[in-house]
């Protein structure tokens, strides 16, 4: 259940590819992103649902038995002890459809790497 369109513009095209059930489940990551990311943007890259802060932040994305998260290798090994349950490898996790989806984990995960991103940006503006 991967989405059918090659190309897309924004998230909302993304996730109005997927059956209503889906669609619920990537909005409520979106929304739980979005909540803990206020300042980031939201894009495509990779052909992914985006959100970026001082450059990529976290990526997610429906296939056809999983939600894909893809907070980096940081993002991952940070809460390894979490991740535990999941299939997970150096920069995703993959959360099974036949699970409840864990939005508080998403929610840590994406705090993090918006502190890291925050902390990388501030190190570069003082080397200017």
């Amino acid at each position: 259940m991967e989405a059918s369109k090659s190309t897309f513009t924004n998230i909302d095209e993304y996730i109005a590819n997927f059956p209503a059930e889906i669609q619920g489940l990537l909005q409520k990551v979106r929304n739980t992103i979005a909540a803990e990311a206020p300042l980031a943007t939201e894009a495509i890259s990779y052909q992914l649902p985006t959100f970026k802060l001082q450059g990529n932040l976290v990526h997610f994305a429906a296939f056809k038995h999983h939600i894909g998260f893809y907070p980096g290798a940081a993002g991952i090994a940070n809460f390894e002890q979490d991740l535990k349950p999941y299939k997970w490898a150096k920069g995703s996790v993959q959360f099974p459809l036949d699970q409840p989806i864990p939005y508080d984990l998403i929610a840590k995960i994406t705090k993090f790497r918006v502190g890291q991103n925050m902390e990388l940006a501030a190190k570069k503006s003082k080397s200017k």
